[in-house]
């Protein structure tokens, strides 16, 4: 997702994850300080450009911590219905887990994610 007009990206982040996992019982604990970005590989640009119709270099993006206080039932995949489902399906992963199945040029971003969020997931 991405950040509509004046909204800020806190604002951006619970909107999204409403809109594209139908979660409302989550509440902001920690956001890393800065953006982070990454470059897609020449593949993925190129399957962008055709899909999107336009060059993508590449992605920044802020990074915050939820908890999700609600139950599982709450999680919905075709999300609040605003917008065409993103996600196929969910579970619940370890830090670790998430570094490990992130696609490769992804990795460095999520490492340096799971660090700053590291005294919160101890």
């Amino acid at each position: 997702g991405g950040i509509d007009g004046n909204e800020n990206p806190r604002d951006a982040a619970i909107r999204e994850l409403r809109e594209e996992t139908g979660v409302t019982s989550a509440e902001v604990l920690a956001e890393v300080p800065y953006w982070l970005t990454y470059d897609f590989p020449p593949e993925v640009r190129e399957k962008l450009k055709h899909q999107w119709g336009s060059d993508w270099k590449g992605q920044a993006q802020k990074w915050f911590l939820l908890n999700f206080s609600g139950k599982e039932e709450e999680i919905n995949l075709s999300g609040d219905g605003t917008e065409k489902a993103e996600f196929g399906e969910w579970s619940w992963l370890s830090p670790e887990q998430v570094v490990n199945l992130a696609v490769d040029f992804k990795k460095p971003v999520y490492k340096e994610v799971m660090a700053a969020f590291s005294p919160y997931l101890q």
